[in-house]
């Protein structure tokens, strides 16, 4: 038998790779996480709350924004968080009870506790029932994230909101400023904006949001946030220092790049409240991996989803740093299982591998952004010979008639006429994704893509984009 344990077991990541392993039966396995209620980052504090809120903010803003209709609803804060709640402890539930299925099973055993290691071969955990040692023949991390709270002096007083307080939050101040401008800032910002009615000020580093995208995707962001959302972005801006103000606020100072004697512009914004959206890090405190060979650095874990450092002992999910999304860590879990088993038999091992999938629900989840596979500076960059085109959202009537009319749709295609990547920030472009996933995994030529969405439906913008990629290519 290979005795194998997992910590993280409630997690998606940790689910995944439980799953396949317990099926084997040469496998003994020993499931441990610390959950309270537990059932995993991405459904309690993570993608699925988060949908939640930002459905209502979307609610009120199409209802402001459409001019055909008279009058603007509030926002139920408490409502909100209620019905978020209602259903996020719902999904959790059935993730726990999938879980404890598995330990009925004869080989299979859940321990409610932490582990950390003693060794690089035994594992200490701890229990209300108290504590014990194990000697697993593998380990498989998948401990999840935790909030990455930036090094900048004055933070350490620990007074500033994360995103976790945004979505358990039924009343908000009239004012604040926000760090961190990337997936989370993206998608909360609006609902602050919106649901909340906050006057916002937010830092980016950059000249523009989004990095992942081509820059015009960035700009398109920056003017929709500024003009359909009234939010107040500072690009080109780092901060320096935060303070407490008399009155119970806070005062960030910042670095702009600017016209002054010394090439800078000092200013200091004042809010009633800091937001810290600045991304989030392995969670691997606790863990004690000082007493292992294993040292957590950039790089440290492999394609095989096993540390360089000690090949018995996989990391897999947001824990390893790599690629922090719900559908990754479900695929990196499946593949470390895979390559785990093929490890203890001697096989060879599967690199994980996978086509760039990204959804952030930005614009309230009323102007979505969608990559999938490549984008015009990465084919760029890879040298590749393609072509690639652009259409505006208003190119297509759908939009105008669901008063949708923002964003634009980009389509990257080989000279060989292969698809090779898809971008959109408009309406529905989420659900455009999927389509374009099969498209690029199968390396469907465009050529023989049909013309077939039928009006008034939001994928004739990719019809637009097949028909323009033909005309380029012919």
């Amino acid at each position: 038998m290979i005795h194998v344990a997992i910590v993280g077991a409630y997690g998606s990541a940790g689910v995944a790779a439980a799953s396949e392993l317990a099926d084997d039966p040469d496998v003994e396995l020993t499931l441990i996480d610390d959950g309270e209620p537990g059932g995993g980052l991405c459904i309690l504090r993570g993608c699925m709350p988060s949908k939640e809120v930002l459905s209502a903010g979307a609610h009120r803003y199409q209802a402001r924004a459409d001019h055909r209709l008279d009058g603007v609803p509030e926002v139920d804060l408490e409502a909100v968080v209620e019905t978020k709640n209602g259903h996020t402890q719902s999904f959790a539930e059935h993730r726990r009870e999938s879980v404890h299925d598995l330990a009925e099973r004869e080989a299979v055993e859940f321990a409610h506790g932490t582990a950390q290691f003693v060794d690089d071969r035994t594992l200490e955990i701890a229990t209300n029932d108290g504590d014990r040692t194990i000697e697993p023949d593998y380990v498989v991390i998948a401990t999840g994230s935790t909030v990455n709270v930036p090094d900048l002096p004055g933070i350490e007083s620990g007074d500033y909101a994360t995103s976790a307080d945004v979505l358990d939050a039924t009343e908000f101040p009239d004012s604040g400023v926000v760090m961190g401008f990337g997936y989370v800032g993206l998608e909360l910002v609006p609902y602050l904006s919106e649901a909340a009615g906050m006057d916002l000020t937010v830092i980016e580093h950059d000249e523009r949001p989004l990095d992942e995208a081509d820059s015009e995707y960035g700009d398109e962001i920056l003017e929709l946030y500024r003009e359909e959302y009234d939010v107040d972005v500072l690009t080109e801006t780092t901060e320096q220092r935060v303070e407490s103000t008399d009155d119970g606020g806070v005062r960030l100072h910042v670095e702009q790049d600017g016209s002054a004697a010394d090439g800078t512009d000092e200013l200091a914004i004042e809010a009633d409240e800091l937001f810290v959206f600045t991304g989030r890090e392995p969670n691997l405190d606790g863990l004690e991996l000082t007493n292992t060979p294993i040292t957590p650095e950039n790089s440290w874990v492999a394609d095989t989803m096993q540390t360089h450092d000690d090949d018995h002992v996989f990391v897999v999910g947001d824990a390893n740093g790599k690629e922090p999304i719900l559908h990754v860590a479900k695929e990196q879990g499946s593949q470390a299982a895979a390559n785990l088993l093929a490890h203890a038999r001697g096989e060879s091992l599967e690199p994980y591998e996978n086509v760039r999938h990204h959804v952030i629900f930005t614009g309230l989840g009323v102007y979505p952004y969608a990559a999938v596979g490549q984008s015009k500076t990465d084919a760029e960059s890879s040298g590749i010979d393609h072509i690639s085109v652009t259409r505006a959202a208003s190119d297509d009537g759908v939009f105008k008639t669901k008063d949708v009319p923002e964003g634009l749709a980009t389509l990257v295609v080989g000279t060989d006429g292969t698809v090779l990547g898809y971008q959109g920030l408009h309406h529905h472009a989420d659900v455009m994704a999927k389509t374009m996933q099969v498209v690029i995994e199968l390396g469907l030529d465009v050529r023989e893509l049909p013309d077939r969405a039928f009006h008034p439906t939001t994928p004739e913008i990719l019809d637009g984009l097949f028909r323009d990629a033909v005309a380029a290519l012919e």
